[in-house]
């Protein structure tokens, strides 16, 4: 039997590649909106975050998400990815 490839992507807080299934996708849609993409299917500008509180805070802090998605990404956002990460 065949191996599948297992996807990786990299966190734009720690810089480190993770699997895709670790980490959580935040999208900037084409109607200039910002969503938790759960299934990782969701059109537009993504930006991936471990599934990890303290990541989350950093992120949160320091804007980051704001700048990869080139929007300002809304507190309920990080609200969100916390209650996922719980």
């Amino acid at each position: 039997m065949k191996m599948r490839k297992i996807p990786m992507r990299s966190c734009v807080v720690t810089k480190q590649r993770y699997e895709k299934k670790e980490l959580i996708r935040v999208v900037r849609t084409p109607e200039k909106e910002v969503k938790i993409d759960e299934t990782g299917k969701l059109n537009g500008k993504g930006a991936y975050l471990k599934k990890d509180r303290e990541v989350i805070l950093k992120a949160q802090k320091s804007k980051v998400l704001d700048r990869v998605l080139e929007i300002e990404v809304p507190e309920s956002i990080y609200e969100e990815l916390i209650k996922l990460v719980s």
